[in-house]
């Protein structure tokens, strides 16, 4: 199951940016007689997770839509996130912490029809 807070979601969403963190930050510089000067710590916080279905899945209704968008207008909102097995504590990346698409873009939605996600959050 897959689930922010009491917000069920697909169990299909694939997370883009797994492979592409590292806890540990470095920052290399040069000193004045030429020596390297390398400074490097773990990050304990922060790590982005990028959530997103595609053309063919991870879709929710937009009912679901609109209750995420309530999460997300909610400054530094906590949530704990299930995913894969795992619980991960997060928060919305702002400003662009949420995008729903619709599959089918009709004059008149309603909260049956179909949306693309993708979510970015932060872990805490």
């Amino acid at each position: 199951m897959t689930a922010l807070d009491d917000i069920e979601l697909p169990d299909d969403l694939g997370w883009e940016d797994e492979y592409e963190w590292s806890p540990v930050k470095q920052s290399v510089s040069v000193a004045v007689d030429g020596s390297l000067l390398i400074e490097a710590a773990a990050q304990l916080a922060g790590r982005p997770m990028r959530l997103s279905g595609g053309q063919d899945s991870g879709w929710v209704t937009r009912a679901t839509v609109n209750d995420l968008l309530i999460k997300l207008y909610q400054p530094a909102l906590e949530m704990s996130l299930v995913y894969r097995g795992y619980t991960y504590a997060v928060i919305f990346a702002q400003p662009d912490g949420f995008v729903a698409l619709p599959v089918v873009d009709y004059s008149n939605p309603d909260d049956t029809d179909l949306y693309s996600i993708t979510l970015k959050l932060l872990q805490i």
